[in-house]
């Protein structure tokens, strides 16, 4: 592991929505689905917004429509951008900042979600002979988050992404290589709805899966790369996601589970986990 491995909060991956402009319930569309209880344009804040940016109806969400906004995390990206992209001005105050502060958030989000896997890929002891190489592109994309809103604008993010990701494909190779036993290929798959209660999914590789509703209760998930999966409404009620590489809140929170739910510790259990 390396000497000084940065926290979530050093490298401000932990949503403060104290600090943020509601970024996401302005600069992100959203459709009428299961979801969102109505349509909203990219741009346009969302009805329920408050003049203190703050969600006027933030502890009824599930209850009057919007699970979506429930499963969202941006990584911390809001408050980078309004405090630190944009110093702390809001785009009521400047007007003309709007569009800029919009176009970078998204951008924002998806840098500060690579960081939160190269963070991840650092603290495994099995994928320290990356560690220099993921050291380096931690920092690299650190620099980026930190340029101002027509650097942002003009970043190749999926090239960005792209050389990440290759380093994360490793890690991944890495962390899983001692898993006993075969290790199932799901990558990209369509298990939506899969009856997979008991699987034996420990080590499997299950980036970008589409599992969607699946019956997951009972199955062994440790050390399972999960990066990219697709949980929403799969139920993970006493399956075991104790070591599971690159699971974030999000997943979580969009799927379901119950208090037998082993999770990796710096995990939240869902409070809606609870109630269903």
């Amino acid at each position: 592991m390396p000497d000084h491995l940065p926290s979530t909060d050093e490298l401000s991956l932990i949503s403060d929505c104290g600090s943020c402009f509601g970024l996401c319930c302005v600069a992100l569309p959203f459709a009428a689905s299961a979801d969102f209880a109505v349509d909203k344009r990219a741009g346009t804040p969302c009805s329920h917004l408050d003049a203190d940016f703050r969600c006027g109806i933030h502890t009824r969400l599930r209850g009057s429509g919007y699970q979506g906004c429930t499963v969202f995390d941006c990584f911390g990206a809001g408050q980078k951008v309004s405090q630190v992209t944009f110093g702390g001005v809001d785009w009521r105050r400047e007007p003309g900042s709007a569009p800029e502060m919009f176009q970078a958030f998204p951008v924002m989000r998806q840098l500060h979600e690579l960081l939160w896997y190269v963070r991840e890929a650092l603290s495994l002891a099995a994928v320290a002979p990356l560690h220099e190489r993921l050291r380096r592109a931690l920092d690299d994309v650190d620099a980026m988050t930190r340029g101002d809103a027509a650097a942002l604008a003009a970043l190749d993010v999926p090239a960005v992404r792209a050389g990440v990701n290759e380093l994360l494909l490793e890690a991944s190779e890495l962390a899983r290589a001692d898993v006993p036993g075969r290790r199932r290929n799901h990558r990209g798959a369509d298990l939506i709805g899969a009856r997979l209660r008991n699987a034996q999914l420990r080590g499997a590789n299950l980036r970008g899966a589409y599992l969607i509703a699946a019956d997951l209760r009972g199955a062994d998930l440790r050390r399972a790369d999960v990066i990219g999966a697709d949980l929403r409404d799969a139920d993970l009620r006493g399956a075991d996601l104790t070591g599971a590489l690159f699971l974030t809140q999000a997943q979580l929170n969009a799927a379901r589970g119950d208090a037998a739910t082993r999770l990796p510790a710096a995990l939240d259990r869902p409070g809606h986990w609870a109630a269903d």
